[in-house]
């Protein structure tokens, strides 16, 4: 275990251990997007009993999570972000061990409960960059998490596609092993990164998941961007737990196909979080380039619903680049208003809107396409749930510039 002092001095090796952490974690994570809703479809009949029962799984994932995110981000500033994240890591490969072995639909409950009960990484993980971050590049460490989750979504959707090719359950199976490698490469090789002078005393007000949400929208210094931040996550989570269906239903894409627009969207992030962000903030600045993102995701949004032909997506993808850029520049905004020791919470909070989003979401968006399923591939109605995704969006832009132009005044 290093000491602070230690700590303080190889940053940036610190750093690059979360680093790698996340990356096994969401490539783990990657591995079962492309199956996960052709395994419901296993157990039910019929598109909108596939979309329906999908949309229930991810709903029961996402309320576990969003019950217990905000403890754990709090526990985190009280125990410290290690045993955090071990536990994390230990939880994901048994839920994805579970979901491996379940030969009934209640058995995919079971797993997804296990999941979201312990899904803890991407926000212990912020707190942690965070700790040992200075003040001016913190966006900057955002940024290379951000990089690191979408490498792991540049492998693992393209590797579950291929697996799932040859028999749906093995990428669990493979997603089990990739997490449990994440809980052995974690203990042995992750320090702690909050010493224990900083650490906060653990109340269980802090624990209560909606109080979370109301110290965070009590914030009126912040207020806007966490209505900014809960609509583009939201439009993200919807489009997250409807796309493989969609693409399945609208294009007849198979899990090799889906991995391969997945690689596509990883490979994009990867480019613009980890090469393209320092410089865009320097050109743009936060404010500009969080504008400039939002836009490019709306527009996006629309054209993803609108495609005749699945070539489409994978150039929709492509080009639209600054939308990977908006999380990390209003993460960085939000993350310099907020004092040291109370980061964990903050990032638990943010990651329990997040959590909010895979409740409602779902179950709306599963909905909207099951409605849609009976119709002809061709029609344009079958893609209402991103035009609901990019009206999100639009609003999330008028309420961001609303925002941004009251505080330069205030300044």
């Amino acid at each position: 275990m290093s000491s602070p002092t230690t700590l303080e001095k190889s940053s940036t090796w610190s750093l690059n251990f979360v680093l790698v952490c996340i990356f096994i974690d969401m490539l783990g994570i990657g591995l079962i997007v492309p199956v996960m809703p052709l395994m419901v479809g296993q157990f039910v009949e019929g598109k909108e009993q596939q979309a329906l029962w999908f949309g229930v799984l991810a709903t029961t994932f996402g309320l576990l999570q969003f019950l217990c995110m905000p403890a754990l981000g709090a526990l985190s500033d009280r125990i410290g972000r290690r045993p955090v994240l071990l536990y994390s890591m230990g939880g994901m490969a048994l839920n994805f061990l579970i979901t491996a072995w379940a030969p009934s639909l209640a058995w995919l409950f079971v797993g997804r409960i296990i999941g979201g009960m312990s899904s803890a990484s991407m926000s212990v993980a912020s707190a942690y960059a965070s700790d040992i971050s200075t003040h001016e590049n913190r966006a900057k460490s955002f940024g290379k998490i951000g990089a690191a989750f979408g490498l792991g979504f540049i492998c693992g959707p393209m590797l579950g596609g291929l697996l799932g090719d040859a028999g749906l359950h093995l990428p669990f199976y493979v997603a089990a092993a990739l997490s449990f490698a994440n809980l052995v490469y974690g203990w042995f090789m992750v320090p702690e990164s909050l010493p224990p002078g900083r650490r906060a005393p653990l109340k269980l007000a802090r624990l209560n998941p909606l109080a979370a949400l109301l110290r965070l929208v009590g914030r009126r210094d912040i207020r806007g961007l966490v209505v900014v931040f809960t609509l583009v996550t939201f439009a993200q989570m919807m489009l997250q737990s409807t796309w493989v269906l969609y693409t399945t239903f609208r294009f007849d894409w198979t899990p090799r196909d889906n991995g391969i627009a997945m690689f596509c969207v990883g490979l994009a992030s990867a480019v613009v979080q980890a090469g393209l962000l320092a410089f865009l903030i320097r050109r743009l600045g936060e404010v500009r380039l969080a504008l400039l993102g939002l836009a490019s995701g709306a527009v996006t949004y629309m054209l993803y619903g609108l495609a005749t032909r699945g070539w489409m997506m994978y150039v929709f993808i492509l080009c639209n680049l600054l939308a990977f850029a908006a999380g990390p520049a209003l993460q960085g905004i939000v993350s310099k208003a907020t004092p040291p020791e109370q980061q964990g919470e903050l990032m638990g909070s943010l990651q329990s809107i997040s959590s909010l989003g895979v409740i409602v979401t779902p179950l709306v968006g599963t909905a909207i396409l099951g409605a849609a399923s009976h119709l002809p591939a061709n029609d344009w109605r079958i893609g209402s749930t991103f035009f609901l995704c990019a009206a999100m969006q639009v609003v999330a832009i008028f309420v961001a510039r609303r925002y941004f132009r009251a505080h330069r005044a205030a300044a």
